[in-house]
């Protein structure tokens, strides 16, 4: 069972979870298409935001295999809510997890989607025991699968037009880091 006690802190951010209040911020960046251009959803209109809001708000925590777990990244230097980043319980008895991330884009490049998602890397890792983290991205996402690469995953597969993704084939890159190598990486 993982359920932190929050807030989580970093040295810019504040890691919690989504409230019914953060709606004008989640829909400032789910509602720009440059976002959506590589999620599995559309730019989403206001209501669309409110129906995932209400879910985001309930997924807290990890207590079993399968379960989504999404936090709200709040920057106070700008008072808002900039993104968020998540982790899925994937295998308990493989002790599997995959974490991933969407930031607004005038926020990117500044380092912050990297420190949020090491809170989540250290969650996985020390706090649920997790032994392998892995990160899929769409090829023609640079900054994600960037972003990545500077976290320490390594770059595992490539899938040459594995689905068919908005309306036309689609490849994907599949990430992974493992406990040990997360460990390393902070010792070093």
């Amino acid at each position: 069972m993982l359920r932190p006690d929050y807030p989580l802190t970093t040295d810019r951010l504040v890691l919690r979870p989504f409230t019914e209040s953060d709606l004008d911020d989640l829909y400032a960046y789910q509602s720009l298409p440059d976002v959506a251009r590589y999620l599995y959803w559309d730019a989403r209109e206001r209501d669309q935001v409110a129906e995932a809001l209400k879910k985001k708000v309930e997924q807290d925590h990890l207590a079993a295999e399968g379960d989504y777990f999404v936090l709200a990244v709040y920057w106070p230097e700008v008072g808002k809510v900039i993104g968020e980043v998540n982790l899925n319980y994937l295998s308990e008895e493989n002790r599997q997890g995959e974490t991933g991330f969407i930031f607004h884009p005038a926020y990117q490049g500044k380092g912050l989607a990297r420190e949020a998602t090491e809170v989540m890397l250290r969650l996985g890792f020390a706090d649920l025991g997790l032994h392998r983290i892995i990160g899929r991205c769409d090829p023609r996402n640079d900054p994600s699968w960037r972003l990545m690469e500077r976290l320490g995953f390594r770059r595992e597969a490539h899938f040459v037009q594995n689905e068919i993704f908005k309306g036309e084939w689609g490849d994907e890159f599949v990430y992974a880091m493992l406990a040990d190598e997360w460990r390393a990486s902070r010792s070093g």
